[in-house]
C-alpha cells in the first residue's frame, strides 16, 4: 500500500514539475511590459486580456500572447483596430522572437528594439507611428523579416536608412514602403547574404542604385515612386542581379539606356520602368524575354518597337520612329540613332530627334541638321553643344553629307577611317575637341579644321596635322575672340595637314572680298524681312474668321493644341500652352470651326446631328448647360455639351477654356475624350465621346426610378478601379500634374460593359508642383470637398483623393455624399462613415442593401472601407496617393475578372484616322484590354501594397 502511495506522490510531483516548467509564473518584467502596453491603449478591451495580476503565460494563456516557459516569445494582435502607443520598455521582452501588430491604429513614437537579439519577425506595418528612435535597429542580430511600411515616420524631416541593419545578416525580407526614408541607398544592402525581398517604394530616396547590388540575392526589388525627384543614374547594375523576379523602378529619374545584357535575368517575371528618363533603343534581349508584365511608358526610348514576347507590355509616350511593332526605322534615322548612341544620347537631341522623318518639309529638319531638296541630310551643324562621346562610323553611310560641324565639344577617340568615303564632304570642322591619332587621309578638296585637339596636333598618325597659322579663337578661351566676333578669314579654314605660309597680300584681298559678301548678305536679309512683314500683315487682314485646332503627337512633352485665329472683332492668344477669347458675346455671321484630326465640326453639323438640340436628345443638365445626344451619318454617337446663353459669364468661359486646355493635353482610357468644340456667336459647344450608360449617380441613387439594374459588388469594384486609374493619370502619369477639383459620382460616366470614365474638367487646375498647395477660389460640390480646401482654399492632389474616398463610400452604401433629408448624424456621408467603419456589425448594416454582402465578400468590403477611410483622412498628408488606391483595388478586381492571356498592346488613339474609326478602334480595344488591365496597372501604380499585408506572406511565422 505504501508503495502505491509513494508512486502516486511521485507522479504528482512530476506533474507539478511539468506544470511549473510549462505554465510557471510569467517573468515579472514581461508582465510589466504587457500591462504597460495595455495602459497605453485607448481601447484595451479589444485584447480581451484578464485583469492585472493574472498570469499572461497561464494557464490559461492570455489571448494573442504565447510563451515559452515563463517568458513571452510571441505577440500576435494584427488587424484588431488597436489605438494607442507602445510602451518605451518594450525591448525588455528579451525572449520575443515574433511580433505581429500590423494593420492597427497604433501611433506615437516607436520604442527602441535595441537588444532584442532573438527577434526574428517584426510586423508593424499599416499603423500610424510618427517617429522612430535612432537605436531602434541596434542589436537585431537574428532579424529575418521586418515590415514598417505605411507609417508616417518623421514626416517633417524624414529619416536616414538605418546603418545598424548591416549587422542583421539573416535578414531576408525588408519592407519600408512609404515611411519617409530619405537620402541614398546604403551599399551594405547589396552585401546582406540572405536578403531576397527589398521593398522601399514611395519614400524620398535619392542617388544611384548601389553597384554592390550586382550578384546580390535580391529577388523582389521595389524602388518605385520616390518623392522629390527620386533615384537617378543608370540601371546597368540591374542586369547583374541574377535572381531578380520582380523589379519596380517606375516614377524616378533614372537615366541612360536599358542594358543590353538584361536578357541574362532568366528568372525575371515583371519589370516596370515607367516614368523615368531612359533613352536609347530597346535591347533585343529584353524583347525576347518571356515576362508576365513589362512597362516602358513615359521614357525617351527611341528606334523601332520590337515584337515583344512579354504577356502584357506597354510602351506608350516614348520617341519611337514607328508606331507599330516590327517596323524598322528609315536608313537615315538608323544612322542618326547610332550617332546619338556614340554621343551618349544628349537630352536636347533626344527630345527633338523623334519619329522617322529627319527632313520634314512641313515642320523643318531636326535640330542641327540641314537637308537638300531630295530630303537627304547634307549638313550636321552642332558646334559648342557639350557633346560627349565618340564619332559614329555610321555617318559614313550618309553619302549626301557636305558639311560636318562639331567644333567646341568634348568628342574623344579617333576619326573613323571610313569617313574618307564621304565623297561629297566639303567641310569637316572638328576643332576644339579631344580627338587623338590616327587621322585619316582625306581627298585634297576637303577643308579640315582640327585646331584645338592637343592629342591630335602633337602626334602624328595617318597624315601630319600641324597647327594652322592664325587659327580661329578657342571657344574655351573667350579672351582670344575678336571683339567684333567676325567669322574666320577663309585662309584660316584651310586644311590643317596642308597649311601654307601666310601671304599678306592674299590675306588683305580675301578680307575685302569677305567684307563685300557679308555686306551684300545683310542687305538682302533686311529686304527679305521687310517683304515678309508686309506679306504677313496683308495675310492677317485677309484671313477668314476661324479657329483651327491641330492636335500634336501625344508623345510630345509639350503636348498642347495649337490655336490660331484672326478676326476683326475677336482674338486668341498664341502663347504656348494658353489661350484666351475676347469679344465672346458679339454676334457674328462667321462660323468658328475646329479641326480635330481629319474631321471638321461646325455648328451646322452639330445642329443637324442633334436634331437642332431637340429635347428628346437631352442627356442631362448641369451648371454649364445641357448635354445632348447626337448621331453622325455613319451611326457613331457623340455627346454635345451646349452652354446656355444665360450663363455665358467670365466664369463659364473660364470653365469652357479649361476643358479644352486640359483635354487637349491628356488622353487616357478612363478620362472622357473631347472630340472637338464649336463657337458661333453666343454658342459655345463641346463635343465628347458618347457614354451609353450615363452617370454613375443614376445607377447608385436613381436606379429604381430609371428602371435600371442595381450595380453588383463586382461592378462597383471595377468602377472604383477605373476611376482611380483615371485620377492617378492626372496626378502622376501625365506630363503635367492636374487636380480635378470636382470628382463626384455624377461626373463619372459609364460606357459599354460598365467601364467608367471621369468627366467634366471645367474646374481642373494645373499644379506646378504636386508637393505644394495652390490657393484658389472655392469650387466643387459640398459633401466631396476636403477640409483644407473648404476652409482655406488650399488644394493639392490630395483634395481629389478625399473626393475619391467619398465616392468609395457612395459605392459601399448607395447613399449620396450630402443629403439634408437624412438625420443630422448621417447627413454628411464621410463624417458618418468614419464613425461606423471600424465596427463589423455597423459596417455590414451600412452596406447598400442591393449588394449581396456575404462572408465571402466581406473581406473585400472591409478593404475598400479601410481605403475610403484613409482617403478621407482629415490631414491631407495622411491620405495616400491615387497609385495606392489603384494597387489595393487591382488585387480585388482580379478576383472578379476572367483571365485572358491574349496580348493587346493598344492603349491610345491614332490621331490621323477619321473620328468614326477612332471611336470604333478605341471601343474594341477597351473591351479586349479590360481582362488584364488590373495586373498591368498593378505594376504601374505608385505604391505597392497588398490588401492582406506584407506580413501575410509569412503566416508560418504566426505559429501558435
Amino acid at each position: 500500500m505504501e508503495g502505491v502511495q509513494i508512486e502516486e506522490v511521485f507522479i504528482l510531483f512530476c506533474f507539478c514539475l511539468i506544470t511549473t516548467v510549462s505554465f510557471g509564473a510569467t517573468n515579472p518584467n514581461d508582465v510589466k511590459v504587457l500591462n504597460d502596453f495595455r495602459k497605453g491603449l485607448e481601447n484595451p478591451e479589444l485584447l480581451k486580456w484578464p485583469e492585472e495580476g493574472d498570469d499572461p503565460c497561464g494557464p490559461p494563456l492570455w489571448p494573442f500572447v504565447y510563451c515559452s516557459g515563463d517568458r513571452v516569445n510571441q505577440i500576435q494582435a494584427k488587424n484588431l483596430g488597436l489605438r494607442g502607443s507602445l510602451p518605451q520598455n518594450f525591448n525588455q521582452l528579451s525572449e520575443l522572437y515574433n511580433l505581429g501588430l500590423q494593420r492597427n491604429n497604433l501611433s506615437g513614437m516607436l520604442p527602441s528594439f535595441s537588444g532584442l537579439s532573438k527577434l526574428e519577425f517584426a510586423f508593424l506595418d499599416y499603423n500610424k507611428f510618427d517617429s522612430i528612435p535612432s537605436d531602434f535597429f541596434s542589436g537585431l542580430s537574428s532579424l529575418r523579416v521586418l515590415s514598417l511600411e505605411e507609417n508616417p515616420l518623421n514626416m517633417s524631416s524624414g529619416w536616414l536608412f538605418p546603418m545598424d541593419l548591416e549587422k542583421s545578416v539573416q535578414l531576408t525580407n525588408l519592407s519600408l514602403v512609404q515611411c519617409n526614408l530619405v537620402g541614398p541607398l546604403p551599399d551594405f544592402l547589396g552585401t546582406l547574404p540572405s536578403l531576397t525581398n527589398l521593398r522601399l517604394s514611395g519614400n524620398k530616396l535619392s542617388g544611384a542604385i548601389p553597384a554592390t547590388f550586382a550578384q546580390s540575392s535580391i529577388q523582389v526589388l521595389w524602388l518605385n515612386n520616390q518623392e522629390g525627384g527620386g533615384l537617378s543614374g543608370p540601371i546597368d547594375v540591374i542586369a547583374s542581379m541574377p535572381f531578380l523576379r520582380q523589379v519596380w523602378l517606375h516614377g524616378n529619374r533614372l537615366t541612360g539606356s536599358i542594358p543590353q545584357n538584361i536578357g541574362n535575368l532568366t528568372s525575371l517575371q515583371e519589370l516596370n520602368l515607367n516614368s523615368n528618363q531612359l533613352v536609347g533603343l530597346i535591347p533585343e534581349s529584353l524583347a525576347l524575354m518571356d515576362l508576365d508584365i513589362l512597362v516602358l511608358n513615359n521614357n525617351m526610348l527611341m528606334g523601332p518597337i520590337p515584337k515583344f514576347k512579354a504577356a502584357n507590355v506597354s510602351y506608350d509616350y516614348n520617341l519611337f520612329c514607328q508606331n507599330e511593332p516590327g517596323l524598322e526605322c528609315g536608313p537615315q534615322v538608323t544612322i542618326l540613332l547610332d550617332f546619338l548612341d556614340k554621343m551618349n544620347y544628349p537630352s536636347f537631341l533626344v527630345s527633338d530627334w523623334s519619329g522617322d522623318e529627319p527632313c520634314t518639309r512641313s515642320t523643318g529638319s531636326w535640330f542641327g541638321l540641314s537637308c537638300n531638296s531630295n530630303s537627304e541630310i547634307s549638313i550636321i551643324n552642332l558646334p559648342r553643344h557639350k557633346l560627349n562621346g565618340t564619332l559614329s562610323p555610321s555617318l559614313a553611310k550618309l553619302d549626301s553629307l557636305r558639311q560636318i560641324r562639331l567644333s567646341g565639344n568634348n568628342i574623344t577617340g579617333s576619326v573613323p577611317t571610313n569617313f574618307t568615303k564621304l565623297t561629297s564632304l566639303e567641310l569637316l570642322d572638328l576643332s576644339y575637341n579631344n580627338l587623338e591619332p590616327p587621322f585619316p587621309n582625306f581627298h585634297d578638296d576637303l577643308k579640315i579644321i582640327i585646331t584645338g585637339n592637343p592629342l591630335l596636333l602633337n602626334k602624328t598618325g595617318g597624315s601630319p596635322s600641324p597647327m594652322p597659322i592664325n587659327s580661329p579663337p578657342s571657344p574655351q578661351n573667350p579672351s582670344q575672340s575678336p571683339s567684333s566676333h567676325k567669322p574666320p578669314i577663309p585662309d584660316q579654314s584651310s586644311r590643317a595637314n596642308q597649311s601654307k605660309p601666310n601671304d599678306l597680300k592674299r590675306f588683305k584681298t580675301a578680307a575685302i572680298v569677305a567684307g563685300i559678301v557679308l555686306f551684300t548678305l545683310v542687305a538682302l536679309l533686311v529686304v527679305y524681312l521687310l517683304l515678309c512683314c508686309r506679306k504677313k500683315k496683308k495675310a492677317s487682314l485677309d484671313a477668314p474668321s476661324s479657329i483651327v485646332v491641330h492636335p500634336r503627337n501625344p508623345s510630345d512633352p509639350d503636348n498642347i493644341v495649337k490655336i490660331a485665329v484672326s478676326t476683326a472683332t475677336g482674338s486668341l492668344s498664341t502663347k504656348t500652352g494658353t489661350s484666351s477669347l475676347s469679344n465672346i458675346s458679339g454676334e457674328t455671321q462667321n462660323s468658328h470651326m475646329i479641326e480635330d484630326g481629319n474631321l471638321v465640326i461646325s455648328i451646322q453639323v452639330l445642329r443637324k446631328v442633334t436634331n437642332d438640340f431637340a429635347s428628346e436628345n437631352e442627356l442631362g443638365r448641369g451648371g454649364f448647360g445641357t448635354v445632348y445626344r447626337g448621331e453622325l451619318e455613319d451611326g457613331t454617337k457623340i455627346a454635345v455639351k451646349r452652354m446656355e446663353h444665360g450663363v455665358i459669364t467670365s466664369k463659364a468661359i473660364e470653365e469652357f477654356q479649361a476643358e479644352i486646355a486640359v483635354l487637349s493635353k491628356v488622353r487616357h482610357r478612363h478620362l472622357v475624350s473631347m472630340l472637338g468644340y464649336s463657337i458661333e456667336g453666343n454658342e459655345r459647344l463641346l463635343v465628347y465621346e458618347y457614354m451609353s450608360l450615363g452617370a454613375l449617380s443614376q445607377h447608385l441613387f436613381h436606379w429604381k426610378s430609371l428602371n435600371l439594374e442595381p450595380l453588383s459588388w463586382s461592378k462597383r469594384l471595377a468602377i472604383a478601379l477605373d476611376v482611380a486609374r483615371g485620377i492617378e493619370y492626372l496626378h502622376s502619369l501625365a506630363r503635367q500634374t492636374f487636380i480635378h477639383r470636382d470628382l463626384k459620382s455624377s461626373n463619372i460616366l459609364l460606357g459599354d460593359d460598365f467601364r467608367a470614365k471621369v468627366s467634366d474638367f471645367g474646374l481642373v487646375k494645373h499644379a506646378p508642383d504636386s508637393e505644394k498647395s495652390v490657393v484658389t477660389k472655392l469650387a466643387g460640390t459640398f459633401g466631396y470637398l476636403a477640409p483644407e480646401y473648404a476652409v482655406m482654399g488650399k488644394i493639392t492632389t490630395k483634395v481629389d483623393v478625399f473626393s475619391y474616398g467619398v465616392v468609395l463610400m457612395e459605392l459601399l452604401t448607395g447613399l449620396v455624399a450630402l443629403d439634408e433629408s437624412r438625420p443630422e448624424e448621417s447627413r454628411y456621408l464621410a463624417e458618418w462613415f468614419w464613425r461606423i467603419k471600424s465596427s463589423k456589425e455597423k459596417l455590414m448594416a451600412a452596406i447598400d442593401p442591393v449588394v449581396e454582402a456575404s462572408e465571402e465578400t466581406f473581406e473585400s468590403i472591409t478593404i475598400v472601407a479601410e481605403l475610403a477611410g484613409h482617403c478621407t483622412a482629415r490631414e491631407a498628408h495622411h491620405r495616400p496617393d491615387m497609385g495606392h488606391a489603384v494597387n489595393v483595388l487591382s488585387a480585388l478586381v482580379e478576383k472578379w475578372q476572367p483571365v485572358d492571356d491574349e496580348l493587346d498592346c493598344y492603349s491610345g488613339i491614332d490621331y490621323t484616322r477619321p473620328l468614326p474609326q477612332m471611336l470604333q478602334i478605341w471601343k474594341e480595344a477597351e473591351s479586349k484590354e479590360f481582362s488584364y488591365a488590373s495586373s498591368l496597372d498593378n505594376s504601374r501604380s505608385s505604391i505597392a501594397a497588398r490588401p492582406t499585408g506584407f506580413a501575410d506572406s509569412f503566416t508560418s511565422a504566426d505559429a501558435r
